[in-house]
């Protein structure tokens, strides 16, 4: 069922992510990707991601048709369903559906745009994805006219939402749409109250500066931010930006921030190319965080992010996973997730 009124207008508003999920969905990865690095290390290291989930919450992977069988071999079916179609890559926080719910507990379903960052990839069976989980699960959906990816965004479940300048604002999304109706659309389909833009992302992040590889909300009033303390690394500048920033903006309820900092991990190549690494690209699940750690020089660090996060979190488990070989295809478990949240009504439909 498609909606013609906006969720604004209907009441209903994206939860933040540590609530209660029924489910996550995922999608498996293809060879037209074109993921650097042997196929096998990448599914591997996938399905590792997928077990560390199920071991909280179900998840629902979709999955080409001839390559069921390989996903299951992977990953097994403990906790796990598949739903058969035809997907380009595996990034499901970006093409997915972003999940909504009103004051009566039901879930809808925002279908944003999807121009695989700036038309860099083939995208056209990913522009489907959205729509054909939420027919699935008999999910009401609203087609938003906003190019607009998952990762990009980030809120605290009261009215305030993250986000940079450099991908948002991008050229190579929505050149029609001023700052002002780009705002006023994000405000209209996720029904927030405040928007906080940072500036930049990651240097060399190919999606032009997600916001889930710089700052998170840990709860409202209280941001995780990824820092750099070198100031020969190319993020230095740019993290010290967004302190400034954070340190001196409020959010929509008037609060001030209280910034927790996270120390960037240590450059890592693969065949000569930097990868784009977070700790903050982690998921939230029901009980727990899936952490990307990176090994290595990074051992030290990874056990840190480790620690701040147990620390932030005390009633939830942090569960590290090897996030470099997700980290080739430019991203992490983050954006390889997209959480359902409960419906207050009973649950999904058809789960």
């Amino acid at each position: 069922m498609n909606l013609t009124q906006t969720p604004r207008q209907l009441g209903y508003q994206m939860p933040a992510e540590w609530e209660e999920h029924a489910r996550t969905i995922m999608a498996w990865p293809v060879v037209e990707a074109a993921w650097p690095g042997p196929m096998e290390e990448i599914c591997t290291a996938y399905a590792a991601a997928v077990r560390a989930i199920t071991a909280f919450e179900p998840v629902m992977m979709i999955v080409k048709p001839k390559l069921l069988a390989e996903a299951q071999a992977y990953c097994g079916t403990n906790n796990l369903e598949f739903l058969e179609a035809i997907n380009d890559d595996s990034w499901l926080r970006d093409n997915g559906p972003t999940l909504i719910r009103n004051n009566q507990g039901e879930l809808a379903g925002v279908d944003w745009l999807f121009n695989a960052w700036g038309e860099k990839y083939p995208c056209a069976n990913d522009q489907q994805i959205a729509a054909r989980v939420l027919e699935h699960f008999n999910i009401p959906r609203f087609q938003a006219p906003l190019v607009m990816e998952g990762g990009s965004i980030h809120v605290d479940g009261e009215g305030t939402l993250l986000t940079t300048e450099a991908c948002l604002l991008n050229q190579n999304r929505n050149p029609h749409l001023s700052r002002a109706e780009i705002e006023a659309l994000v405000k209209e389909y996720l029904n927030v109250q405040k928007i906080i833009w940072l500036k930049q992302g990651l240097v060399g992040d190919d999606t032009d500066g997600h916001i889930d590889n710089v700052a998170c909300f840990a709860r409202p009033g209280v941001i995780l931010l990824q820092v750099s303390n070198d100031p020969n690394s190319p993020n230095y500048q740019r993290t010290r930006e967004h302190l400034e920033i954070l340190a001196n903006t409020k959010d929509a309820k008037g609060r001030a921030f209280e910034i927790i900092k996270i120390t960037e991990p240590q450059p890592v190549y693969y065949e000569a190319i930097p990868l784009t690494l977070s700790y903050l690209n982690f998921y939230f699940v029901n009980g727990g965080i899936i952490l990307p750690t990176f090994g290595g020089e990074n051992e030290g660090l990874d056990q840190q992010a480790s620690k701040t996060l147990a620390r932030v979190f005390p009633d939830r488990k942090i569960v590290p996973i090897n996030g470099l070989p997700l980290a080739r295809g430019g991203g992490n478990i983050h954006c390889l997730t997209q959480q359902i949240p409960v419906s207050l009504k009973g649950g999904l439909q058809n789960a």
